[in-house]
Order: C-alpha cells, then structure tokens, then sequence
C-alpha cells in the first residue's frame, strides 16, 4: 500500500471510530461529529478561528466561518 492510500485507509478508519450509533459506521450523528472535531481536529480549528494566531478569538475571526454556515443555510432554505 502507497504512502497516500495509507493516509486515506487512516482517514476512514478515524470516521469509523466515531460513527459507532448501533453499528451504523456509514453516518456520523451531530454529536458523533462533534466529538471526532474536538479531538482529531483541535489544531486545524484553533488555526482556522485565530487566525492571525494571538492564542484569541476576536469577532471578526468568530463571525468569518460563521459566514460561511449562514450562506448555506440561506441557500438550504431557498431549496424547500
């Protein structure tokens, strides 16, 4: 196995160990996704939020991703 296919097999198997509702491994719940974020994505989100790395969150910083959740719940919500 590749050094790539390797990486890839590992990004599965991390989903697989927080999709474990009933032995359904195809989905995450809400919280399922919530508790793989907190704890395999810690570093990617502090980066992502602060992002100009002062160890703080200002609003700005707060309110850009949340932009982004916005626009797709405006645009989900044009499609009912």
């Amino acid at each position: 196995m590749t050094k790539l296919e390797e990486h890839l097999e590992g990004i599965v198997n991390i989903f697989h160990q927080y999709s474990v509702r009933m032995g359904n491994f195809d989905t995450l719940s809400k919280r399922e996704l919530k508790q793989l974020m907190a704890k395999e994505l810690v570093n990617l989100i502090k980066v992502v939020l602060d992002v100009n790395q002062d160890d703080e969150v200002d609003f700005q910083e707060f309110v850009s991703p949340l932009a982004v959740v916005l626009k797709a719940f405006h645009e989900n919500i044009h499609k009912e």
